[in-house]
C-alpha cells in the first residue's frame, strides 16, 4: 500500500474515531445515576435498540470470520452458521424481548441480568447474583481482550506499526467513550457503527465483483470447485476436493442460534427500549439487517476467491482468509484519493464491528463487578456521585486487565469467542427462558441450570468433544440441553415458588 493511500485511509479512520468520542461526550451529561450509566434510563428508540443489539452481537466475526470461512470452504459451513444465527436472532426478538422488558421492570426495576435473576426468584441468599456476575466476568473479560487485540492487529497490519501501542490506542478509544457515556454512548455508537458496517459490506461486494471480472466469472469459478456451492458438502482447499457436511454437523452448527437467549449485552438492549410496543419494529429491522448482512458477508468470501483466481489479489491460506476485506480495501485504495478514503471507511467498518462488541462487553463486565458484587453482595452503599465514580473506575480496571490479556499479538485469545458464546448461551439462556415462561421454576432450579450449563461447556469442550466422531458437537448444544433438564428436575423436587412470585409471574403474563 503506497504512502499516500495510507494517509487518506488514516484520515477516514481518524474521522470515524473522532465521531465516536464526540458521541461519548454528548451522552456523558445524560448519566445522572448508575441506572442511567448501565441501562440508559430505558430511553432507547426502536432503531437504536435494533441496530445496537445486532452490531454489538456480530463483532468483527461478520466482516472477517464469516467471509473467511466462505472463502476457504464454500457456503455450507458459513451458510448453516448464518441460518442458525438468523433464526436465533428472530426468535430472541419474538419471544424474549418484550417479555424481559416488561418483567425486568415489574421485578424490582432490574437494570442488569444478575439483578433480574435475583429479583425474579426473590433470592435473598444472593447466590444467583454472585454466580451470574462471576459468569459474566469469566467470559466477558477475555472476550473484551479479543476485541482490543483485533483492533491492534488491524492497525499493525495496515500501517506497519508495532502491535502493542496500536492495541493500547484502540483500547483507550473504546474505554474513553464508554466511560464517558456509559450504556447510552455504547448503544448510540453501536447504531452509528452498524451503518458504517453496512456501507463497508456493500462497497466491498460491488468492487470485488468488478475486480473478479463480473458476477458470471465469480459464479463460474465457484461452480468449478467441487462442493463449494453445496449446503451438504464442504470444499477442502488443501486437497481441492469436497467432503460431506453431515446431518450431525448441521445440527451442531445451527446450535449457534441458541446462544442468543443468554447474551447479556443483547438482553440489556431489550430491557432498555423506551416503549415495549416499539419492539415489534425493532425486531423487523434487526432480523432484516442480520439476514442481509450475513448473506453479503458470505458472498464477499465467494467473490474474494474469484478475485484470487483472477489474479487481482493474492491467494489466502488458513487464518489469512479472514483478512479478505482488508486485502480488497488495499486494492481499492490504489485507484486514487476518493477510493482511498472509501477504503478507509471500509476499514473503519471492521474497526466499528470490533468496537461495538467490546464496548458492550466492557460495560456488562463492569456492571457485574460494581453494581452486583460491590453494591448488592457486599453492601457498598454510595450516593449517586460516588456510585458513578465506582462504575467508571471498575470499567477502567477491567479494561486494563483486558489489555494485559491481549498484550501478546500471538495470543490464542480469539479462540475464546466461540467458547464464550457457548458459555453464556448455556449458563444464561435456559435460565432466561424458564424464568420468563415457566411459572413453576424456582431459584434452586435456576441456580442448578446456571451451574450445570456453565460446567458442561467446559466438560464437553475439553473432555468429550476431543473423542471425535458423533461426539464432535459444538459444546453449546449439549450444555444447553443439560441446563434445561437441571432446571426442570431441581425445580420439581424442591419447594414451589411463593405466592408472591407466582402472582408477579401472572401479572407479567396478563
Amino acid at each position: 500500500m503506497v504512502v499516500s493511500s495510507s494517509i487518506f485511509i488514516m484520515i477516514s479512520i481518524v474521522a470515524y474515531l473522532v465521531v465516536v468520542i464526540a458521541i461519548g461526550f454528548r451522552c456523558s451529561n445524560k448519566n445522572k445515576t448508575a441506572d442511567d450509566f448501565y441501562l440508559g434510563g430505558r430511553k432507547l428508540g426502536p432503531f437504536v435498540t435494533a441496530m445496537s443489539a445486532e452490531a454489538s452481537d456480530m463483532s468483527s466475526w461478520l466482516l472477517m470470520g464469516l467471509p473467511g470461512v466462505a472463502y476457504l470452504s464454500g457456503i455450507a459451513d458459513a451458510g448453516w452458521t448464518a441460518i442458525g444465527l438468523a433464526v436465533g436472532t428472530y426468535l430472541n426478538w419474538l419471544i424474549v424481548a418484550k417479555k424481559i422488558r416488561k418483567y425486568s421492570i415489574v421485578a424490582g426495576n432490574s437494570i442488569t441480568i444478575p439483578d433480574f435473576f435475583t429479583n425474579r426468584y426473590r433470592d435473598k441468599s444472593k447466590a444467583l447474583m454472585i454466580f451470574s456476575a462471576l459468569i459474566i466476568i469469566i467470559f466477558f473479560v477475555p472476550y473484551t481482550a479479543s476485541g482490543f487485540a483485533a483492533c491492534g492487529k488491524l492497525f499493525a497490519s495496515l500501517f506497519g506499526v508495532d502491535y502493542f501501542p496500536a492495541m493500547i490506542i484502540s483500547a483507550i478509544i473504546i474505554v474513553g467513550y464508554t466511560t464517558l457515556g456509559g450504556f447510552l454512548a455504547a448503544s448510540t455508537t453501536d447504531f452509528f457503527q452498524s451503518i458504517i458496517m453496512t456501507i463497508a459490506l456493500f462497497i466491498v461486494l460491488i468492487f470485488g465483483i468488478h475486480s473478479a471480472g463480473g458476477f458470471e466469472a465469480v459464479v463460474e469459478n465457484a461452480k468449478a470447485l467441487p462442493g463449494y456451492l453445496s449446503m451438504s458438502a464442504v470444499y477442502d482447499v488443501s486437497s481441492k476436493a469436497s467432503a460431506p457436511y453431515g446431518f450431525l454437523t448441521i445440527i451442531s452448527t445451527l446450535a449457534w442460534g441458541l446462544g442468543y437467549f443468554g447474551m447479556p449485552h443483547i438482553l440489556l438492549r431489550f430491557m432498555a427500549i423506551e416503549d415495549e410496543k416499539k419492539l415489534t419494529l425493532s425486531r423487523r429491522i434487526a432480523s432484516v439487517w442480520v439476514v442481509i448482512s450475513m448473506c453479503v458477508a458470505i458472498m464477499i468470501g465467494i467473490v474474494g476467491l474469484g478475485m484470487s483466481n483472477a489474479g487481482a489479489i493474492d491467494v489466502l491460506k488458513g487464518s489469512a482468509s479472514e483478512t479478505i476485506i482488508v486485502k480488497i480495501s488495499a486494492l481499492l485504495s490504489t485507484y486514487g484519493i476518493i477510493p482511498a478514503l472509501i477504503a478507509g471507511l471500509i476499514l473503519a467498518g471492521i474497526l466499528a464491528s470490533t468496537m461495538s462488541t467490546a464496548d458492550s462487553q466492557l460495560l456488562a463486565a463492569s456492571s457485574a463487578v460494581s453494581k452486583n458484587i460491590l453494591d448488592e453482595v457486599f453492601g457498598l452503599k454510595l450516593d449517586s456521585k460516588h456510585t458513578m465514580l465506582v462504575a467508571r473506575g471498575t470499567l477502567f480496571v477491567i479494561a486494563v486487565i483486558g489489555v494485559i490479556i491481549a498484550r501478546n499479538p500471538n495470543s490464542s485469545v480469539f479462540g475464546i469467542v466461540s467458547f464464550a458464546w457457548a458459555g453464556f448461551g448455556a449458563s444464561f439462556g435456559p435460565v432466561v427462558l424458564f424464568a420468563l415462561f415457566w411459572r413453576r421454576s424456582n431459584k434452586n432450579g435456576a441456580l442448578a441450570g446456571m451451574i450445570v450449563g456453565g460446567v458442561m461447556v467446559f466438560v464437553w469442550k475439553y473432555c468429550i468433544r476431543p473423542i471425535g466422531g458423533a461426539w464432535n458437537i459444538y459444546e453449546l448444544l449439549p450444555a444447553f440441553i443439560c441446563a434445561c433438564i437441571a432446571i426442570v428436575v431441581v425445580s420439581l423436587v424442591t419447594s414451589p415458588p411463593s405466592e408472591e412470585i407466582t402472582d408477579e409471574f401472572d401479572k407479567v403474563n396478563n
